[in-house]
Formats: C-alpha cells, structure tokens, sequence
C-alpha cells in the first residue's frame, strides 16, 4: 500500500534513441554495416521514470526537458502510458534530446548523446517537493540543475538518490547531498579510481550508501554498517539498453515504499535481467507482475562468483 507521502520524483533526461543493430560496435574510424533501425523512447531520466511506475508500481512524477518538436510525442506517450506523471519544461529554441546507439549481436551497445532541451533544465524548474519520499536523477542535465536540485531536497528532508551516469568527476559538495549513490564499474572508476579491491574503492566515496552494479554478475551494496551483495540472474540477453536505468527506477520505487535495502537490491536485479531480454530502452522494462514472477522461479540467481 502506498501513499501521497512515498510518491518519488526522477528529475532528468528523456530522449528519442535512434538504434541499429550490428554484428559488432565499430572501433574508431571502422564503418559497420548494420541491419534493422527503429527508434525507441529513451533517456536516463526517462528511462528510470517509467522503470519506477511499470517495473516498481510506485507512483512517480517526472521533470524532464523537451523539446517543441515531434521527437518529443512518442517519449511523452511512452512516460504517460507507463502511469508517469509529467512535469514537462518546453524549450522552443532546444530540440528534444536524442541518442544514437549500435547495439551489437552479443548485446553489447555504444551511445552518443546529443542532449538538447535537456541541457536547459534550470534549478527554477524544480516544482515543490512536499508530498515525495525520494528525489532520483542521472547526470544527463547540468550539474549545476543537479545539485540545486540535491540542495533544495536535502532542506526538505527527501532522500537523494543520484545515478552518477554518464561517469564523471564530481565535487565532493554534491556528493556531500547524496544519501544512495549508484555506479557500474567504470563510473566508479572515474570516482573513486581504478586501484585497489572494489570494496576498498567505495570506502572511498563519502556517501553513506553506495552501490554498484556488476552486469551478470550482480551487485554490491555498502552502507554505513553492512555490506549486502546480490547475485545477478541468469537470462538470455538480446539488449542491455536502459538494464541499469531499470535497476535504478525499481530500486528506488522499492525502497519508497517500504522495502528493506536488501530487498530492493533483488527486485531491482530481477528487474534489470528481464530489460537485458527485450530490445530498446522503454519497450524492454517489465511489468510488477513480470517481476514477481521471475523472483517466484526457481533458483532464479545465478552462482556468486
């Protein structure tokens, strides 16, 4: 049972991919012959919104960018569809975000981003925050949007969740305003280096939950007095676009209401494996039933290694 207090807010990017298959992603200067194209509603902060409603069945509002344009229809349609609310800031002079991403034969992908009205989500943007648990957000929108952001939601007393993709440096006063923080492997690199056993690197962080994703392998939690770690599961992946946005939206969306971290960390990893199955960003993010029914499988985890 939810309620008007554990609504959440993801605040960031919302893009139209343009995606095409290919045996293989192109080294640089190589030419690839692809095969099929379709283009795909898509953007982290977008990706994670619909991921919270459709995959974690939390009620969830999103503030995002667009564009004045027909590139934005399909992705508003998309959030609403999912049961999203929409805070939509319109920008005539910016188009609507887009990606472009090869995704490859063993599901492996490469994405360039052009950011458009995304760029233009302004600390004045932000609509009041009294009636949200958790505020979510990527790093597809200024930084300066995201820490006015992290600041006003921290004075409210809402939790602050940042995805730190795509990786970069961050200044230790941002960090300082985070109460969960979620990286893969090379985002944790470009935060806390790339030497060192994996604990010791997110000791390094000062923040008091930090996790990070694996791909197949998993996760790790570590908290101010536990460290959880959560196997992955074993699927058949065709697409890994929006898995760790999916990941994200349903960690969150769970812990709004209610569920222990330890919890949250498996929903959210049934979550994500079942994205890896589908192609596209939106299209390839399950439903709460889907999820139920994969964690209800028998021995769904794959081994920790």
């Amino acid at each position: 049972m939810t309620s008007a207090s554990q609504r959440l807010l993801v605040a960031g990017s919302a893009n139209l991919d343009f995606v095409v298959r290919a045996a293989h992603i192109p080294a640089p200067g190589e030419t690839v012959l692809g095969r099929d194209f379709r283009t795909f509603p898509g953007g982290k902060g977008a990706n994670q919104a619909v991921a919270a409603a459709r995959a974690g069945g939390a009620p969830t509002t999103m503030l995002a960018a667009f564009g004045d344009d027909a590139f934005a229809a399909s992705i508003e349609a998309s959030l609403r569809d999912a049961g999203v609310v929409l805070d939509a800031v319109r920008c005539v002079d910016a188009p609507t975000g887009t990606a472009f991403i090869c995704v490859s034969d063993d599901a492996e992908n490469a994405i360039t981003v052009a950011p458009g009205a995304n760029a233009r989500l302004e600390p004045r943007h932000l609509p009041a925050l009294a009636g949200f648990s958790h505020l979510l957000m990527q790093l597809e929108t200024p930084l300066p949007t995201v820490m006015a952001y992290a600041q006003a939601a921290r004075a409210a007393g809402i939790s602050v969740v940042l995805n730190a993709a795509p990786a970069q440096a961050l200044p230790a006063e941002l960090l300082s305003l985070i109460d969960i923080l979620i990286v893969n492997e090379g985002e944790l690199a470009a935060l806390a280096g790339d030497s060192g056993p994996l604990d010791e690197r997110l000791q390094r962080l000062p923040v008091s939950t930090v996790i990070v994703t694996l791909g197949e392998r998993g996760c790790i939690a570590r908290t101010p007095t536990d460290r959880i770690r959560q196997p992955g599961f074993a699927v058949q992946p065709v697409d890994t676009t929006a898995a760790g946005d999916t990941f994200c939206g349903v960690l969150v969306a769970a812990l709004s209401q209610g569920h222990d971290l330890a919890d949250a960390l498996r929903r959210a990893s049934a979550a994500a494996a079942l994205a890896c199955t589908r192609p596209g960003a939106q299209d390839s993010i399950p439903t709460v039933r889907e999820v139920d029914a994969l964690l209800a499988a028998p021995c769904p985890e794959s081994p920790t290694p």
